[in-house]
């Protein structure tokens, strides 16, 4: 399988109180996650990132455009999200 994308869509404005406008990552969570290895690491982080969104709204656009890069890559969403 190939390895867990970054949920960066590419956006990268940190407006939204250090939060990225496009994924909602912090600069520290974006070094974090490119500092994580294994596909599970990679995977649960997703999976916080996601809680994060709903936690803090106006995150509904990244869904669909991370599923987007996902496809791109032949990797199946459901494996991910």
């Amino acid at each position: 399988m190939a390895k867990t994308p970054s949920p960066c869509i590419d956006v990268c404005k940190f407006k939204r109180e250090g939060h990225c406008i496009g994924c909602s990552m912090t600069k520290a969570q974006k070094s974090l996650f490119k500092s994580l290895k294994k596909d599970e690491h990679r995977s649960g982080f997703i999976q916080m990132l996601t809680a994060q969104q709903e936690r803090l709204g106006k995150y509904t656009h990244w869904d669909a455009a991370y599923r987007k890069k996902l496809a791109k890559r032949k990797i199946a969403a459901e494996k991910v999200l």
